[in-house]
């Protein structure tokens, strides 16, 4: 399991300061178009971050040689609820892992954004 969370401003000065390269380096294309489509992205992009950072901490790996930034693709069902698709070393370590499901779970705030991961196998 993994766990993280995030201070929605600290994405937002990442943003302001980087603009869209800082979101290019840890988002896909699709999960960088349903963010930008909100008049204030802030909350979406941190709560992607997190999930990121909670799916690289159910691995066991943290975010660096096993796993990067675009190896993680948090998706959304017509529902709403989120899930992760894995691309890269994302999905080598998945089976590596023996891993046979990964959840994610998401919640923000104007302030926080943070996300649950649980890896099953």
């Amino acid at each position: 399991m993994g766990l993280d969370i995030v201070e929605v401003a600290r994405i937002q000065a990442s943003f302001e300061q980087s603009g869209e390269a800082f979101l290019r380096r840890i988002l896909l294309p699709d999960e960088l178009a349903y963010c930008l489509a909100y008049k204030n992205p802030a909350p979406q992009l941190a709560a992607r971050f997190a999930a990121k950072e909670a799916v690289s901490k159910a691995f066991g790996t943290g975010l660096g040689g096993q796993i990067g930034w675009l190896d993680i693709e948090v998706c959304r069902k017509e529902s709403g609820e989120p899930f992760v698709v894995l691309h890269g070393k994302g999905m080598e370590l998945f089976q590596k892992r023996g891993a046979k499901q990964l959840l994610v779970s998401l919640s923000h705030t104007e302030n926080y954004a943070t996300a649950v991961a649980v890896l099953e196998g």
